[in-house]
């Protein structure tokens, strides 16, 4: 009561017990709601719900429609007998213990109704003129210049029915006076991938038998790297030792000692170049960066030497990552409070970003490479380009907690998507315009409560966000979008144990034959 949005659910007895099917704005609050009988119902318009809302002026009806190609036949699938108008039993029969407790069911098929139909003096159960039908949302050509999807389907995959509309007017027997000529009932957009299913792949492609795996990799290290090539494994071992495992060769390893990379100082942080994918650069807690070759083929002994060592940092290193664009750039955070980036041709210091006055939680160029964002435990995001000034060209507020938090550049680098949490601890995603850090999040949402930081992967072909958390079972999945309600929620994947890190490979290894998209 007091809101204006009306959210419609279908529930089933697997999982997802719970989908979302659309969201429908009213013109005015919501003061009371109540359901029309099926009996009053217009099959032939493929009609499959009806609500009265109460608001303060008005009683204005809501009508669910199920898009189908012929209104000429009725349709079984979607609407099966229902209950009649007629008592099952009386009420001194129920106290004697009468057990024929059914209502008798009725055909909603026009031409096999009882004679006595539901009858309303407010409710017309009448046919809809074609004029006068038709979905009050957007149309598929207002629709088609988003490149977002219209409402989600009724069912899940493999149900008969199809995708659910709502609309409010004429069509669901009111007649219209001038001053709800306005009411609309306005159709939230669902997510075009709102049925993806995550799925384990068969166990013959796992890498199983790992071995001394370190998991006191900090909070903002994704845990281990891979490209799609070889996956890079942080090692409890002494010395920071790392394993480099082919990803060409699954299975069981061996129970002995697999060759590995002596980095000689714990690892923070660990990123494969993405145009050198023999290339590995290594973030020592010793505030060093060492940059390592992988043999062609892999490695088959130990490496002890690196190919280069960047120094620079005072203290110990949060983060690096590598220049999406440019070729030998590398960028690197630091408890030593700056952000410096690295020409790794010549193995030296091209430039260090100030302005940060706390730890810096997560950075990220942007897919262009030509602007670089950072979220910091001062409750702070920084926008910098690094090619025109070493000071922050924005600054706007970030998550309110100082627990943690990621970003991640979206919608073609216009947006920035921050994960974190609030003075509660709750874990939340937000929004931001790239171009107005200042003004704050455009959207913020609440997910769940949980210790660990969300990581955020974003797919920039689809506009799929995945998050999940080290120690998490599940992935939560939205669709981004530049419009309101800018989160479109898709299925969610839960996997058996929880999770020690979680890396995405490059898209060239997805399977597209089976339409797999990450």
């Amino acid at each position: 009561q007091g809101e204006n949005l009306l959210y419609c659910f279908e529930a089933a007895p697997a999982q997802p017990a719970l989908t979302q099917v659309t969201q429908c704005w009213t013109e005015g609050s919501t003061r009371g709601l109540a359901a029309v009988p099926r009996l009053a119902l217009d099959v032939m318009a493929c009609e499959v719900l009806r609500i009265l809302q109460l608001t303060d002026t008005a009683l204005v009806p809501v009508s669910y429609l199920v898009p189908r190609k012929s209104v000429q036949d009725f349709h079984e699938d979607l609407f099966p007998d229902c209950a009649g108008m007629l008592p099952a039993t009386g009420a001194q029969a129920w106290w004697a213990g009468d057990s024929q407790q059914q209502v008798g069911r009725v055909s909603l098929h026009p031409a096999r109704r009882p004679t006595e139909t539901f009858t309303s003096p407010v409710i017309a159960c009448t046919q809809l003129q074609a004029a006068n039908t038709g979905n009050t949302g957007p149309t598929d050509a207002d629709r088609s210049g988003s490149g977002y999807s219209s409402p989600s389907s009724l069912a899940s995959p493999g149900s008969a029915a199809t995708s659910l509309s709502a609309s409010t007017g004429p069509s669901s027997g009111f007649a219209s006076s001038p001053s709800q000529k306005s009411l609309q009932c306005i159709l939230g957009p669902s997510s075009r991938f709102r049925h993806a299913q995550g799925r384990v792949l068969h166990r013959d492609t796992h890498l199983t038998n790992l071995r001394g795996l370190s998991l006191t990799t900090p909070g903002e290290c994704d845990g281990f790297c891979a490209n799609h090539q070889r996956v890079a494994l942080p090692l409890l071992s002494a010395g920071g030792q790392i394993a480099v495992l082919e990803l060409s060769k699954p299975g069981r390893l061996p129970d002995t000692a697999v060759p590995t990379i002596q980095n000689g100082a714990a690892v923070a942080d660990l990123s494969w170049d993405p145009f050198d994918p023999r290339r590995l650069a290594v973030a020592g807690e010793d505030a060093k960066i060492r940059l390592w070759r992988i043999p062609e083929g892999g490695l088959r002994e130990t490496l002890q030497e690196p190919e280069a060592v960047l120094r620079g940092h005072t203290e110990k290193i949060y983060s690096i990552r590598f220049h999406p664009v440019a070729s030998d750039l590398l960028v690197s955070s630091s408890y030593d409070m700056t952000v410096r980036i690295w020409e790794l041709s010549a193995g030296r210091e091209a430039l260090c970003l100030r302005g940060h006055t706390d730890q810096i939680f997560s950075l990220a160029w942007s897919p262009d490479g030509k602007k670089l964002a950072t979220v910091s435990k001062d409750g702070q995001l920084r926008l910098y380009e690094p090619r025109c000034s070493p000071k922050p060209e924005q600054e706007g507020p970030g998550p309110e907690g100082g627990r943690g938090a990621r970003l991640v550049w979206v919608c073609g680098g216009d947006y920035l998507l921050v994960s974190g949490f609030d003075s509660r601890s709750e874990r939340r995603i937000l929004l931001y315009r790239a171009q107005a850090l200042p003004n704050g999040p455009l959207s913020v949402l609440g997910l769940d409560v949980a210790p660990s930081t969300l990581l955020p992967f974003y797919d920039e072909d689809t506009g799929v966000v995945f998050l999940t958390g080290k120690g998490d079972t599940r992935v939560f999945l939205y669709e981004v979008t530049p419009e309101p309600p800018y989160f479109l929620e898709c299925n969610s994947f839960t996997s058996n144990e929880p999770h020690k890190g979680f890396v995405f490979l490059p898209k060239t290894a997805c399977e597209v034959r089976e339409v797999e998209f990450a």
